[in-house]
């Protein structure tokens, strides 16, 4: 598979996404951690450790021929694409600089996510931690948040697939968020003017309905987050 990752400095990166959610994740590196916590083996290449908007990193989906009936057919599978959901209808990849997060509330009616929601093209993104900006002292902070028992977080997500006029298939993914604001971990995070948003961490159990669910299903996902958190700055 041939990617297209959408690169600018770091430096830019940092100045214009610290103060945003949720735009900075770390990966997991352990190729047997990975998949001894999924069931499903990563991708030969797993890419950067932290991911931002258009790094390629990896994501989870049902195998699209999981029903045939096949034993040799698993019910799921890791691949890479870009972090930031790339609609069959853009011109290039750029769009994903903007389209990392998708809000539950909204998901089904904006153009670059609605189709991807409409047909119930769930996935799950294998996270270590997940940055958010604390503004507490007036300032971005960015603050590191992940599991109090040291497991991998399943982050709900809508993945898509990209044909360029010359190349191979690009695929990409988003992260799904809803309202924080009476979430006593997460709603210290962001502007104090700003609404408070967090992303969807599903419970290991949940992993495969979510997977399987079928697109009118969807919204009985989304929720806070199905595991216990932690912050360190």
């Amino acid at each position: 598979m041939t990617t297209l990752p959408v690169a600018w400095p770091a430096r830019a990166i940092n100045d214009r996404y610290h103060a945003e959610m949720c735009s900075h994740y770390q990966a997991i590196k352990e190729s047997e951690r990975y998949q001894r916590h999924f069931g499903v083996e990563p991708p030969a290449d797993p890419g950067k450790h932290d991911i931002w908007p258009g790094y390629v990193g990896s994501f989870i989906r049902r195998h699209p021929h999981a029903d045939v009936g096949d034993d040799a057919v698993p019910q799921q599978e890791a691949l890479n694409g870009l972090f930031g959901l790339v609609p069959h209808w853009s011109q290039d990849t750029k769009i994903a600089r903007h389209t990392f997060n998708a809000r539950s509330e909204t998901v089904a009616s904006k153009p670059g996510f609605r189709d991807a929601w409409k047909h119930g093209q769930h996935c799950i993104i294998p996270a270590d931690a997940i940055f958010e900006p604390d503004w507490r002292s007036g300032k971005a902070v960015p603050t590191r948040i992940a599991r109090t028992d040291g497991a991998p977080m399943g982050i709900a997500g809508l993945w898509s697939s990209w044909k360029p006029p010359a190349g191979e298939i690009v695929y990409s993914y988003t992260m799904l968020t809803v309202n924080a604001d009476d979430h006593a971990l997460m709603r210290p995070f962001h502007k104090p003017t700003d609404e408070k948003r967090m992303v969807v961490i599903l419970s290991p159990e949940r992993y495969q309905d979510w997977l399987q669910a079928p697109a009118e299903s969807s919204m009985a996902f989304m929720r806070g987050p199905q595991a216990d958190l932690d912050h360190t700055s």
